[in-house]
């Protein structure tokens, strides 16, 4: 399918210049049958702000590229105004703006209640706790914004809150743990197995925020179980992998929190990193239904390795105690 768009700004004052006209192709290579509505996001920038006019023709053709074949679709425009360059990379069909913060914000809030819970319950002072938690969410951004920027090297940087790794935030967090835990007295196992379940608490919320944000989309298909969901330029039906991956977190946070409340294995620590094992390899094994390229070549592999034997090497352990 291949779109070309045609526009021209209508309060021009004297001479029209370059800057009040655009004409630009956008193309969806793999429109699927019984894939239903599909929207197609395409954005010009560098030009005059204003009043403009927009008019859309679309061909469809053969995989192929026989045009031969080609179906000429009807025509259409419409009328709206021009906006800033960061506004218009967060709109798009089905993206709700401001999605994505509120809902990691609101998975930090809960995060740091079930810390502050089981932290509690093992003993430890939640008012150190709760200095940890917030030091590790403002450093966990920060760290988020590196790992990005390690492993997208050749991309640019991204703006804003564009760009933020997972893996990134969780290796800040814990290190912040870790050494706060050191630094304060507090036992480094019993905080490391009171985090994991906050931490999948807060994935499981913050993942939510990407399904209508449109990051981290899954592939287009026409699978009955599909939704329909964005990516900020193409809109279809799409792996719900976001949400795979929010009911997993959520699964591992509520039996690591059991464990963790219950059990309370001495020596500790067996609690974290099984959660943590189970948690990659759910990422792993998503990871394909993603549409975006890997950023390591080996990464996968290793980990769908390393992890399940430290899983399995945990929860031998918590049932041995």
């Amino acid at each position: 399918m291949t779109v070309r768009f045609s526009g021209q700004r209508l309060d021009v004052e004297g001479e029209p210049t370059d800057a009040d006209a655009f004409v630009a192709t956008a193309t969806y290579a793999n429109v699927q049958p019984g894939s239903g509505p599909i929207a197609l996001t395409h954005r010009i920038v560098g030009k005059a702000s204003g009043r403009w006019k927009v008019t859309a023709e679309a061909m469809a053709t053969s995989r192929t590229g026989d045009h031969r074949n080609a179906v000429r679709l009807p025509p259409a425009e419409g009328i709206g105004r021009s906006t800033l360059a960061p506004v218009a990379t967060m709109r798009a069909p089905g993206v709700v703006p401001g999605s994505w913060p509120l809902l990691v914000g609101l998975g930090f809030i809960l995060a740091t209640i079930v810390l502050s819970l089981l932290a509690r319950n093992s003993g430890m002072p939640a008012g150190t706790i709760l200095a940890l938690a917030a030091a590790a969410g403002a450093l966990g951004l920060g760290g988020a914004k590196v790992y990005y920027w390690l492993t997208h090297r050749g991309q640019g940087r991204a703006a804003g809150l564009a760009g933020l790794s997972l893996q990134g935030f969780v290796i800040t967090a814990i290190a912040v743990f870790v050494l706060g835990g050191w630094a304060f007295g507090v036992p480094i196992g019993s905080l490391l197995d009171a985090t994991i379940p906050a931490l999948l608490v807060g994935q499981a919320v913050g993942r939510l925020g990407c399904i209508f944000a449109g990051c981290c989309s899954g592939l287009p298909t026409t699978s009955r179980w599909a939704i329909w969901g964005s990516d900020r330029r193409i809109g279809t039906r799409r792996i719900p992998v976001q949400a795979l991956e929010s009911a997993a977190a959520a699964s591992l946070a509520v039996a690591t929190g059991l464990i963790a409340w219950r059990v309370q294995p001495e020596p500790a620590g067996f609690v974290f990193l099984g959660g943590l094992s189970a948690y990659l390899i759910v990422r792993q094994v998503l990871f394909p239904l993603r549409g975006l390229p890997r950023a390591t070549r080996y990464g996968r592999a290793v980990m769908l390795i390393v992890a399940p034997v430290v899983l399995v090497a945990s929860l031998a352990a918590i049932a041995l105690i």
